[in-house]
This record gives structure tokens, sequence and C-alpha cells, in this order.
């Protein structure tokens, strides 16, 4: 006799600069049958702002404060109706966004597989996971993925089945 897993209610949360993030995000949640949400920040990021050559750009300062915590617009998804959590960015300064921070505490996360993934014009996603699994210890991390190169949906589904959350 065959029981049927129940299947799992994924959120894909990102937040996205330039849209490379933000695309791989919507083809993740389409792949794993997931809500999107997109993390918009209060106060949009002008190009001068991601000058990362400026060290005085919005971004560099943010970035070199580790308790810089960028205010977010808009209205988060209610977390608790979430089975788990993937949570993407672009990798800034080899780690991840201080808006993630700012995602991440401003719910309960307690509980829920949460899967960094990130895109990136060169660094590699393990420090990101390394440093959100040192700054959130009582998270539950799984492991995440860069996502660079447009991933196909089907690629992206059996990434989410291999971390045993279904696909679609």
């Amino acid at each position: 006799m065959e029981i049927a897993m129940e299947k799992k209610k994924i959120l894909v949360a990102c937040f996205s600069c330039t849209g490379t993030t933000a695309a791989a995000a919507r083809t993740l949640a389409e792949a794993a049958g997931a809500d999107f949400y997109e993390i918009v920040p209060a106060e949009p990021y002008t190009p001068a702002d991601l000058n990362w050559h400026d060290t005085q750009s919005r971004s560099s300062v943010e970035m070199r404060d580790p308790s810089s915590r960028p205010a977010m617009a808009g209205t988060l998804p209610n977390i608790g109706q979430y089975d788990a959590v993937f949570i993407g960015f672009p990798v800034w300064w080899y780690i991840a966004p201080t808006i993630i921070n700012t995602f991440l505490e401003s719910a309960d996360f307690s509980g829920k597989p949460l899967i960094p993934f990130a895109t990136s014009g060169g660094s590699g996603i393990g420090n990101c996971e390394q440093n959100l699994r040192k700054t959130y210890p009582k998270l539950h991390w799984l492991p995440g993925r860069l996502l660079n190169g447009h991933p196909s949906r089907e690629t992206l589904a059996t990434w989410v089945e291999t971390l045993g959350l279904g696909g679609k």
C-alpha cells in the first residue's frame, strides 16, 4: 500500500537589484510549486548606491556595518503557513546583503528548513552560507546553491526533490 506524501508548502523569497536573482527565484518557485515573494527595500537602490568601487556608496557602507538592517517595503507573507523557505540574493562582498538580515529578523522562521540560493558574478555561496549559519545558529539551514546561468526548471525541480521538499 502506497502512502501519499503531503506536499510541502514552500515560499521562495528573494532580494534582487538587477533582476538576475529574481529571474532565478521565479523559475525556482515554478519548479517547486511554491509561492514567490520579492524582498523590496523601502528605499530602492540606485546604480550609484550599488557602485562597489565607491567606498561611500550605500551598499558599501551597509556591508561594512554588521548592524545594518535596511528597511523593507510592503508586507511580509504569513511565514507560519510555510513548511520551508528558500531565500535568494546576489552575493555582495562574499556574503548576503544586509537586507536579508532584515528579512530573517522580521518573522519567526524557527523549525522551518531555510535554503539559501544566490547569484554572483564571480563568488561562490559557501561564505554566504557559513555567515548565515553563524549569524542565525538557531535556524534550520539546508545546503544552498549558486543559481547562475539561468538553470532550467527541471534542474531546479530535481534540486528541490533532493532536499526532500517535493517538486512540481
